[in-house]
């Protein structure tokens, strides 16, 4: 095909301006198929007009009615182009390279010093871009509150909490405090109690579930207790259990982590038969009027990662998972 041409050019040697024009608007780029392109395939033809995108995008674009042939909207991939046809594309960039960008996100924040956020995260906010959660993430409030967090991996983050598990959390400001805050976790020298409710009378006596944790073989969205999971302990105490309106046996629950495996809390109590209220993911119902998982990052512990002062930090109970303790047991 011809050279395209483009209604925005961008500066060639910047791949930030050429993968998202100024403004985020749509780029139109376009091409006459010449005889190299003659009977080519629609999106293989587009891969050749837009080199920086992935033909699996640019197949997206195509069932978005975004790329035209000779001015009428083309939306099949396998189309095959005739010599002198002009193909033109509004290119709108994937929603994962628009992730890392500064967002107004409120941010509860605890305790802020040169080098360390200590948040108190609400329930519903997503930590990290990913799949489906491209914005409105922890990762782009702490962008927005702080621009040098541009240049720290994963801007600051140290450590994650599930979308719908509320509390405490600390970041990192610098580099240095990052590093050494990563080690500490990695060293086991963070102290994280969470407190949780669980479907069923959990156990009286303090115990602890040490068991490996790794990708549930039977579902990839879920964790589980398997034999070559990564080590990873946690520590549950009782603190109540009684029955509510419907007869459904509930306990009151703190929880001590040894290590910060992905689900650890959620799957080491459901492995004993006490999934989390709320959680569906593993096995528990929604009741207590909760629509999440009952689980809250309460305290948190750690020397300082610049002058060694030993910090600690509690977050009381949101209101929805408080008025649902309360009907177990009256204080946290």
């Amino acid at each position: 095909m011809s050279a395209p041409s483009a209604t925005l050019p961008s500066d060639p040697d910047d791949d930030t301006e050429a993968a998202e024009p100024a403004g985020g608007e749509a780029e139109r780029r376009s091409a006459v198929v010449d005889d190299a392109g003659h009977a080519q395939r629609l999106d293989k033809a587009l891969v050749a007009m837009a080199p920086e995108f992935s033909r699996s995008h640019l197949q997206g674009l195509i069932e978005q009615g975004r790329v035209q042939v000779d001015g009428r909207v083309a939306t099949t991939a396998s189309r095959k182009l005739l010599l002198g046809q002009r193909v033109e594309i509004d290119l709108v960039p994937p929603a994962e390279s628009r992730a890392f960008r500064p967002e107004p996100v409120a941010l509860a924040i605890v305790h802020e010093d040169a080098h360390l956020l200590v948040i108190d995260k609400p329930a519903g906010l997503v930590v990290h871009p990913a799949a489906g959660n491209w914005s409105g993430t922890l990762l782009n409030g702490l962008l927005a509150h702080h621009p040098e967090a541009a240049t720290l991996p994963r801007a600051g983050i140290v450590h994650r909490l599930d979308k719908d598990t509320s509390g405490l959390m600390v970041v990192g400001k610098t580099l240095t405090a990052v590093t050494a805050l990563v080690r500490a976790i990695a060293a086991r020298e963070v102290r994280r109690q969470y407190l949780a409710l669980a479907h069923g009378a959990v156990p009286a006596g303090p115990f602890s579930v040490d068991a490996p944790i790794g990708r549930d073989p039977v579902s990839r969205v879920r964790m589980a207790v398997v034999g070559g999971g990564k080590p990873a302990r946690t520590d549950v105490e009782r603190l109540a259990v009684a029955t509510d309106a419907g007869g459904h046996v509930i306990s009151a629950v703190r929880c001590a982590l040894h290590t910060g495996r992905t689900h650890q809390i959620r799957v080491h109590l459901a492995s004993r038969g006490h999934p989390l209220v709320a959680d569906a993911t593993y096995g528990g119902r929604p009741l207590l009027g909760l629509g999440r998982q009952a689980l809250h990052a309460a305290r948190l512990g750690f020397a300082h990662p610049v002058n060694g002062e030993s910090l600690a930090f509690e977050a009381p109970l949101p209101p929805d998972l408080m008025a649902a303790w309360q009907q177990i047991c009256q204080t946290p």
